[in-house]
């Protein structure tokens, strides 16, 4: 039986993965740490042995300890502080806690000679700024990060090339770009979007008031049912020391989303523009190639864009019932 360690357990990403490997019907083990209880049931599928643990990644003894009980196949690494505008308001925070437990991690694998496939999860933050001959971005294009956020995306990925060639750990690596689905929280941005369209749809406004950020930056939306297998096919077929766009190759404009999600709900918007939600420096356009991805392990992307969005949608209509 296949055994699978899960980093940043609770979060939405690891539901939609434990939901996939469900739907496999192949009997596995897994392994979830957080600082924070899953809100979901994880062991709802008949195939899979699911635990979880209360963990914190910064504890190194604690997770040499967990590493070597479990001992698992596959570690997919999903704990971070993911959120770009936390890393501008908490930069020391936000670097040394997702520099370090990737760390900690490393070093566990390595003092104990474990046998484990690392997903090394990535973020197309790391790309930073890019003129548009540079789109779609491609593996081979230059790393210039622009926040603290992805700072730290950019070190764990030195790491891993590190811990790889230098001890012989076994990663892959992946640069993810934005990924969007049900029960995503409400700090991210469709998520944020969604929540505030259907509370003022449910209150039956004429028009409804949105308060965004910048709408002119363009960003590739992948929905996370192809992100979770997408992050499988490279546990299996990935190869070592290698690092993998995962997106959907198609560049959309905030403005856009918000307009899918205005017609979807057949209502009226005004966009009202925070300040505070305009970061002091941001990547405009984002979109990138996932032609290597595709070659190497079959992976494709298949759930359309404008069917996550009406997936959203009825998740927060789901989530505001009183």
């Amino acid at each position: 039986m296949e055994k699978y360690l899960i980093t940043g357990f609770s979060g939405f990403v690891s539901k939609h993965f434990l939901d996939f490997l469900g739907s496999r019907e192949e009997k596995c083990s897994v392994l979830g740490i957080d600082v924070h209880p899953p809100t979901f049931k994880f062991n709802s599928s008949s195939h899979l042995n699911c635990e979880f643990i209360d963990l914190n990644l910064l504890d190194k003894d604690a997770v040499q300890n967990v590493l070597y009980q479990f001992q698992p196949n596959y570690l997919l690494h999903l704990a971070s502080y993911s959120s770009v505008s936390f890393s501008w308001k908490n930069p020391i925070l936000s670097f040394q806690n997702n520099t370090n437990i990737f760390l900690n991690i490393l070093e566990a694998l390595r003092l104990n000679n474990l046998q484990v496939r690392v997903l090394s999860v990535g973020s197309s933050e790391e790309y930073g700024n890019v003129e548009p001959k540079d789109i779609p971005l491609r593996e081979e294009h230059s790393l210039r990060p622009v926040s603290p956020y992805a700072v730290a995306r950019v070190a764990q990925e030195m790491l891993s090339r590190i811990y790889g060639e230098g001890y012989g750990l076994d990663i892959v690596l992946t640069r993810s770009f934005n990924h969007i689905g049900t029960g995503q929280n409400e700090t991210f941005v469709i998520p944020s979007f969604a929540k505030q369209l259907v509370e003022g749809w449910m209150r039956g406004e004429k028009e409804i008031k949105l308060t965004t950020g910048d709408l002119t930056v363009v960003r590739d939306f992948l929905d996370v049912r192809d992100v979770v297998k997408a992050y499988y096919a490279l546990l299996k077929k990935g190869r070592k020391g290698e690092v993998y766009n995962v997106c959907s190759g198609r560049g959309l404009s905030l403005a856009e989303i918000v307009k899918m999600m205005v017609e979807k709900l057949q209502v009226r918007c005004m966009t009202v523009t925070d300040k505070r939600l305009v970061r002091p420096k941001d990547n405009m356009v984002i979109t990138g190639s996932n032609q290597k991805i595709k070659n190497e392990t079959g992976w494709f992307p298949i759930v359309e864009l404008e069917t996550a969005m009406q997936d959203i949608l009825i998740d927060w209509k789901e989530r505001l019932k009183v």
